[in-house]
């Protein structure tokens, strides 16, 4: 007999009986997709041999092995139309999946209904995924009219691997999978285009499936949405930034863009200063061997950009060349906690299908902080850092959800510190006065954290910054500080950053503000049409020059004028002529009324704007004693 611990229950049963059979006997659950065993992603199929810890998954929480096996189907469903096609590689993405093939023909818009008609006939024969392993000779033989997976197979496999089989359709790969074809219950194909793979160009076609048509509508209603809210084109209309062929996954960020970026980066600094960060700078290229003592080669090694012909690497992360700087001086408890933030470039090799614009790039910078500090600190510290991302996300009133994870199977660490690091966690949160959700189990198994997830304009859920106790760096870099007896004791570190990637959190201010930007990050701040003279003109200009101004003074029209500035969504449209200049004023368009301020008043509303960082909703309001 063994025991299954599931549900804070302990339960009894036969040896070598399926996850699925257990779902079925044990629970009154629904809809599931998958399940963990000991925390590992696993086919419900998968026979339970061991005492061990199981939980079920629903869609909402397996979405990228529910898309990755759709992606199967789809591998499928191009096979049987195009019988001479060589299918490259399939794997889900943010939203939905791709499946690369190299085809004769390329493929287009028309030939979309036909590849959803055959999904979907696949879909009703409701398939079971069946995970089959096969040598490495085997897999020769079967791909041998096929280069793309013999290539694959003779450079990436050993011995032997899986293939997963759905009907007569077989396709490598190590899994896991949704139980079988007919939980798929709506598919759309969204997009094809050409990509080159190993100098040949292959076609890619995008899609994205559902378990139910209500989610499929919901998607396609917001996807409707987000295509006129999308940053990659509002970056464009408001010259903010570009992508290039050239070096894809890597932006050009324009002076407007570079403006934006930068006042973000600058906000961060300023409370840097008021909360203790020392800002550092470290190098972008290391030795292969810092990722390995580290621990992050042997699990990341694929999304790291190798040099080639050297053992050097561009940097993925900060937190190892932080370790290096704790640990090129001798530290006692007094000099603890130590803030090191890093604006660092860093770089992580995505793939080239799963780039979003500025939502998964391949090049980018976070505001990431990596805090030194002894145990007893640990509290404190986090609950700093919980008035730190309230305060920030507080400005752009977003609003965010806490999720705490907690220690997994598999971990490094006595349970006793670990223990209280989760109580030291649990309470900073309670006391921070934060709802949060405990994700028990779901912890990193260097130590536990606080995931924070924002919820953007159009109501999708995204991860922005991170809080994380980390057990394991310390100890692999062998870390230490004097104690107050003279003795040697490891530090604990706290990973933290609040916006994540600035490009990322760039994409999401974009796409919640349009292209009303609040005033202190718009890099279109004041647009001036002028009709007076050539003197007042210039006066006016070198008044404002502490902030982003045009003025537009040619032999356009006044409402042309006003048309190009207002299409260039400048926060503030202005006009000055004769009557102005004589009472040394400026008429300012606010919510379509003309309001005349004196220069020196409408200059102390805009540093108010600035220091502030506020929106109103009635700025003629919120200044009605300054107007002329």
């Amino acid at each position: 007999m063994l025991n299954i611990f599931f549900d804070k229950k302990v339960y009894k049963v036969e040896e070598n009986i399926s996850a699925h059979d257990f779902l079925v006997e044990n629970t009154n659950l629904e809809n599931i997709m998958i399940c963990k065993i000991d925390g590992v992603l696993s086919d419900l199929s998968t026979c339970l041999t061991a005492d061990c810890k199981l939980s079920f998954h629903s869609f909402d929480e397996c979405k990228d092995i529910f898309w990755h096996s759709s992606a199967h189907i789809l591998g499928n469903a191009l096979v049987n139309l195009y019988p001479s096609c060589k299918l490259i590689n399939g794997p889900p993405i943010e939203e939905g999946f791709f499946y690369d093939i190299d085809i004769d023909t390329p493929l287009s818009q028309e030939d979309y209904k036909n590849i959803e008609s055959e999904f979907k006939k696949i879909v009703k024969k409701n398939y079971k995924y069946e995970k089959v392993y096969y040598s490495k000779a085997d897999l020769q033989k079967m791909y041998v009219n096929n280069k793309y997976k013999l290539h694959f197979v003779n450079t990436k496999v050993e011995h032997g691997s899986t293939v997963y089989k759905n009907g007569d359709f077989y396709d490598l790969c190590q899994g896991p999978h949704i139980p079988s074809t007919g939980l798929v219950k709506s598919v759309k194909i969204l997009k094809n285009s050409s990509v080159h793979h190993n100098d040949k160009q292959v076609q890619r076609i995008y899609a994205i499936s559902f378990p139910n048509k209500d989610l499929m509508s919901k998607y396609l209603k917001m996807r409707d949405e987000a295509i006129k809210k999308d940053h990659r084109k509002l970056g464009r209309e408001l010259d903010l930034f570009f992508f290039h062929e050239y070096s894809p996954g890597s932006c050009f960020f324009l002076p407007n863009g570079t403006f934006l970026y930068n006042k973000l980066c600058d906000l961060m600094r300023s409370e840097y200063l008021k909360r203790g960060f020392q800002e550092v700078i470290t190098p972008n290229i290391f030795s292969i061997e810092l990722w390995k003592e580290s621990g992050h080669y042997e699990n990341y090694k694929d999304n790291i950009f190798m040099l080639e012909n050297e053992n050097m690497a561009m940097k993925p992360m900060n937190c190892p060349g932080h370790c290096l700087m704790f640990k090129n001086v001798d530290h006692s408890f007094r000099d603890l906690p130590i803030r090191y933030a890093d604006f660092g470039v860093l770089h992580r090799n995505e793939l080239s299908g799963a780039l979003t614009g500025l939502t998964r790039v391949r090049r980018f910078q976070q505001d990431d902080a990596h805090i030194f500090c002894t145990k007893e600190q640990v509290k404190e510290e986090i609950s700093n850092c919980l008035d730190f991302l309230k305060h920030i996300y507080g400005i752009f009133n977003f609003q965010f959800g806490l999720f705490l994870s907690t220690r997994p199977d598999k971990f490094i660490g006595e349970i006793e510190e670990w223990d209280l690091a989760e109580k030291a966690l649990e309470l900073a949160i309670r006391e921070s006065n934060l709802n949060y959700t405990l994700n028990e189990g779901d912890g990193a198994f260097y130590g536990p954290k606080i995931d924070i997830i924002l919820q953007d304009a159009l109501g999708r859920r995204i991860q922005c910054g991170t809080i994380q106790l980390d057990f394991q760096l310390p100890q692999r870099f062998k870390l230490k500080y004097r104690n107050n007896d003279g003795n040697q004791n490891t530090p604990v570190i706290i990973h933290r950053a609040i916006l994540g990637s600035v490009e990322r959190f760039i994409a999401i201010l974009i796409e919640s503000y349009g292209k009303k930007l609040p005033f202190w990050l718009n890099p279109r701040q004041i647009g001036i049409v002028s009709l007076a003279d050539e003197k007042y003109t210039e006066k006016v200009k070198d008044y404002f020059k502490s902030f982003r101004c045009e003025v537009l003074r040619d032999n356009n029209t006044i409402n042309k004028n006003l048309k190009i500035l207002i299409n260039k969504a400048y926060y503030f449209v202005c006009v000055i002529g004769n009557k102005e200049a004589e009472k040394n004023t400026i008429n300012v368009r606010i919510n379509n009324n003309q309001i005349e301020y004196s220069l020196d008043d409408f200059k102390s509303i805009l540093s108010k704007l600035e220091e502030d960082k506020k929106e109103y909703e009635d700025l003629s309001k919120e200044f009605s004693n300054l107007k002329i």
